[in-house]
């Protein structure tokens, strides 16, 4: 049982490094915090999301495509 606790809080660990990381990516491509906290807990590309802030969409118009 131990093992499974354990290997659930690796995973729930190793999960919000990935958002932490895809968060950092978002603002630094121009979203604003809360939009980057909702596309970083997403399955958004993260390439789809700058490119789409690049091509000049709106940080709100690019969620509203992604979410």
């Amino acid at each position: 049982m131990a093992e499974i606790i354990e290997t659930h809080i690796e995973q729930d660990n190793e999960q919000a490094k990935v958002e932490s990381w895809r968060l950092h990516v978002l603002i630094e491509a121009g979203f604003p915090l809360p939009l980057a906290e909702q596309l970083a807990a997403s399955e958004a590309d993260l390439h789809t999301c700058s490119d789409l802030l690049r091509q000049g969409c709106t940080p709100l118009t690019a969620a509203q495509i992604l979410l």
